[in-house]
């Protein structure tokens, strides 16, 4: 049983390394650099997906009367950086490609810093939730993330037309490993999951994501296109690295169900916001990348 949840968990981290490989293979260095060289941006954006959120889902965990695993999950996923599937969604949304990307290497590349000493404050706050090495969090967030998009751009800079080929080839790789191995998870907690709709748990969830859908679009700044990707960006979190976190830990089953409910009820919050915003902007796709006044 151990050796075939090892198996899930490296599937899982593998299509989220190559899903983050894909979109390097399409980012530019000025897509890269765009958040990084915009302070007021980049400052808002943390503020937004790194501060508000877990801060929320802190206070939540200390206020509400959840169970220690619901808290427990909640809290791995609040701490957590947006998912590397989210950029599609946020470009379909209308966000512009170079905030889209450069907001997923910023806040890759500082999550490397922000998560583990996230996890530091929340050892201390909420010692009964999580425990683990901030060390170890940050080997995680590296190589899930920093990593493959550090790959996937040298091979863009160096050799963009097998980049260009070789991308979409990749995408549907990552999306069938994922797809195999999000399955059992899924059939494996759907018990646990099961208890936790009805006790305040589903609730809470919607009330983090909501909170993060109202931050990211009020502090994401005049273009309208960008406060679209702040707000999707700060409802969404990571859930591979939120489930390798509490696999690491030996977190019970209800934990991992309570993080994967975490997921599906964000993508329920959503939805409607996403629909909303695509509608504002039924153009966008020829203006992603239309240029704003730098900050």
């Amino acid at each position: 049983m151990e050796s075939a949840q090892h198996l899930i968990m490296l599937a899982l981290q593998a299509s989220i390394f190559l899903i983050v490989l894909v979109i390097g293979l399409g980012a530019t260095m000025n897509d890269a650099t765009y958040v990084l060289k915009r302070p007021g941006l980049l400052i808002r954006s943390v503020l937004s997906i790194n501060v508000i959120v877990p801060l929320f889902a802190v206070l939540l965990a200390l206020a509400l009367p959840l169970s220690h695993v619901a808290k427990a999950g909640i809290l791995l996923m609040a701490i957590s950086p947006f998912p590397p599937f989210i950029p599609a969604s946020e470009l379909k949304a209308g966000g512009r490609q170079s905030y889209v990307y450069g907001l997923l290497v910023a806040i890759s590349l500082l999550a490397i810093v922000i998560v583990p000493l996230t996890v530091a404050l929340l050892n201390v706050i909420v010692p009964a939730a999580i425990s683990i090495s901030p060390a170890a969090v940050a080997k995680l967030v590296f190589t899930s993330l920093f990593l493959p998009m550090g790959i996937g751009m040298a091979i863009h800079r160096f050799a963009p037309a097998f980049s260009e080929r070789a991308a979409p080839i990749i995408s549907k790789i990552a999306n069938i490993i994922l797809i195999v191995a999000i399955i059992p998870v899924l059939i494996a907690v759907w018990p646990e999951m099961h208890k936790l709709i009805g006790n305040g748990t589903v609730l809470a969830i919607a009330a983090v994501n909501l909170v993060g859908l109202l931050a990211g679009h009020l502090l994401g700044g005049p273009d309208p296109r960008d406060r679209t990707v702040l707000a999707i960006s700060s409802a969404s979190r990571h859930p591979v690295i939120a489930l390798t976190i509490a696999t690491a830990i030996n977190a019970e089953p209800q934990v991992k169900a309570a993080i994967l409910l975490f997921v599906i009820v964000g993508l329920l919050v959503s939805a409607p916001y996403q629909k909303w915003r695509k509608r504002a902007h039924p153009d966008s796709p020829a203006n992603a990348n239309a240029p704003v006044k730098a900050e």
